[in-house]
């Protein structure tokens, strides 16, 4: 085991690597009380003050600059804040910011109080909030200003009396507090609880709302050693420049921000790049990177799959180093249109509100066009078929991390409230994620889809994401997804509904040429029974493809008839 004996992480991560830097194994020590907001930002802000630890751009386009020394000071005057408002260790507190950096104050802030964060979107409406502050027994919130979020709010409160604060970021109204005028009277200094009042290692720090499609969402539930489970993320697979600058895409509301916009990047001393938009515009963030000059960037699939079609050649992208996506499975065709364009090679991840990046091409990988990458030293994952057999190459069956031995940092601690789902998940020393898989004879392993994506037809286990990625192979599509719908003779039947480009027209003759690409390219047991044109496709709000939603509204049409 080795780590560079100055680096902020050293106390508490110590990693193995060959001599081109290649991870081959970690290990965390130290870490039974530790806290991100003392031991790595306040440790920054002595041993770097001048470091800078965002570059952040609102949507008027002002710069603004933050130091570790800035973070440090800013966190300890909200802890002070918080406290001053009856927060304590142990309450719950929602965050609804947006990209606003007062997202980084206040989530600090409430480290060093020992208090739970809730991440959530700003799309939330009257009923959500009063599923999440019922679910969560949420005490606080935390919001922006911009659009109808503390009006919904307020109406979910004339059910809901718990919620004891809540604090409004940008403006101000009757029966909240406003952030921005009451913040500055308090001190910047905050000592460091000790005794009762200090936080441990294993003490819920984090709740995430999980994306929910046909049921309510879970509440996946980090511990304080959640951020060093985010060390290989960073280093090995986003692969951050210390003297650089990341850009990770995600809206603070999701777990992907605090993958990609805190907790890996400022352990590797890296700088990050916020932009605070409200509606996504490939051209402004082409524009973002080229100014900026961004050496690392990380953006789900969809991105990616715009890019593609855009005249790259037009923004000067030669300061990015590394790009990476996760979210969902990567499209071969979109890895190599995006390689041909720009000789960047997209580095895909896996991982889930529960985990911290748990398969990924990693530093020194060579990636497979379409293939997840290979597991992370830090997690035990295998493949398991539905009898509990551990898979052989090739076998499709379920990805689960091992926690016989021990359960990783990163991996969450429970579904909060919820004993029935939490062992349902996690059983007879692993964790199950749901997500079916394959390994190859290299250790890479396939996505194949969630177990319930699965399509049975004709006796034959079939895999949405082989269809479509032959699908996307066509110029004229932008999207697809595969699902199944009722069929009397097969018992489920296959279909592809398909978004095209711009400038592309939805015909019988184009629904020939697909499936005469496809014949040509799939088994037979694979053909799409139907090819559906759509405008677009239903995704949650964290931008991932519903195909439970289509699937579910075929299979309910069927049984209206």
């Amino acid at each position: 085991m080795s780590m560079n004996k100055d680096a902020i992480a050293a106390p508490f991560i110590k990693v193995e690597e060959d001599s081109n830097g290649v991870l081959k194994n970690i290990e965390f020590v130290n870490d039974d009380n530790f806290n991100f907001a003392y031991d790595v930002v306040d440790k920054m802000a002595k041993k770097c003050p001048d470091k800078v630890a965002m570059l952040h751009i609102s949507r008027e386009g002002k710069e603004r600059s933050f130091t570790f020394y800035d973070m440090s000071r800013y966190s300890s005057k909200v802890a002070n804040y918080f406290q001053y408002l009856g927060i304590r260790k142990g309450d719950r507190v929602m965050l609804v910011l947006k990209r606003h950096y007062q997202f980084w104050f206040a989530l600090l802030a409430l480290h060093k109080i020992g208090a739970v964060a809730i991440p959530a979107t700003n799309l939330l409406l009257k009923s959500d909030f009063e599923y999440r502050f019922k679910a969560g027994n949420v005490d606080a919130i935390l919001c922006t200003a911009d659009g109808q979020v503390s009006r919904e709010v307020d109406k979910a409160t004339r059910s809901y009396k718990d919620l004891k604060v809540k604090i409004m970021v940008g403006a101000s109204r009757k029966g909240w507090h406003s952030f921005n005028k009451e913040v500055k009277y308090f001190s910047s200094h905050f000592k460091r609880p000790r005794g009762e009042a200090a936080v441990h290692g294993d003490d819920p720090s984090i709740m995430f709302f999980t994306s929910g499609t046909t049921s309510y969402p879970k509440i996946t539930t980090h511990n304080f050693k959640y951020p060093l489970g985010h060390y290989i993320t960073a280093k090995y697979w986003h692969q951050v420049d210390p003297d650089g600058i990341h850009f990770a895409i995600s809206d603070t509301g999701w777990g992907k921000a605090l993958w990609g916009k805190i907790y890996g990047q400022w352990l590797c001393e890296a700088c990050i790049f916020t932009y605070d938009f409200d509606d996504f515009d490939a051209k402004e963030i082409l524009r973002m990177i080229e100014k900026y000059k961004i050496t690392t960037f990380c953006a789900p699939p969809t991105v990616y799959r715009v890019m593609v079609h855009m005249k790259l050649d037009q923004y000067d992208l030669s300061s990015l180093q590394n790009v990476t996506t996760a979210g969902e499975a990567l499209n071969p065709e979109i890895f190599e249109k995006f390689k041909n364009k720009t000789g960047l090679v997209i580095m895909e991840g896996f991982g889930q509100t529960e985990t911290t990046l748990t398969i990924g091409n990693l530093k020194g990988d060579t990636p497979k066009p379409g293939s997840m990458g290979k597991p992370s030293p830090q997690y035990n994952v295998k493949v398991m078929m539905p009898d509990g057999r551990i898979a052989e190459p090739e076998e499709e069956g379920e990805i689960v991390i091992g926690t016989e031995k021990n359960t990783p940092n990163g991996l969450f601690m429970e579904y909060y409230g919820d004993e029935e789902k939490t062992a349902a998940a996690w059983h007879d020393g692993y964790y199950h994620t749901g997500d079916t898989a394959y390994y190859d004879e290299d250790g890479y392993l396939w996505y194949v889809g969630r177990t319930d994506d699965v399509i049975k037809s004709s006796g034959y286990r079939i895999g949405p994401f082989e269809i479509e990625n032959e699908i996307m192979k066509l110029p004229y599509v932008l999207e697809c997804a595969v699902t199944s719908v009722p069929d009397p003779i097969r018992g489920q039947a296959i279909k592809a509904s398909i978004v095209l480009t711009n400038g592309a027209e939805a015909s019988d003759k184009l629904k020939s040429e697909i499936m005469k690409s496809l014949k040509k390219n799939i088994a037979s047991y694979k053909w799409p029974k139907i090819l559906d044109f759509t405008k677009e496709l239903p995704k949650t709000i964290s931008g991932k493809i519903r195909r439970k939603e289509i699937k579910e509204n075929d299979w309910n049409e069927n049984e209206d008839e």
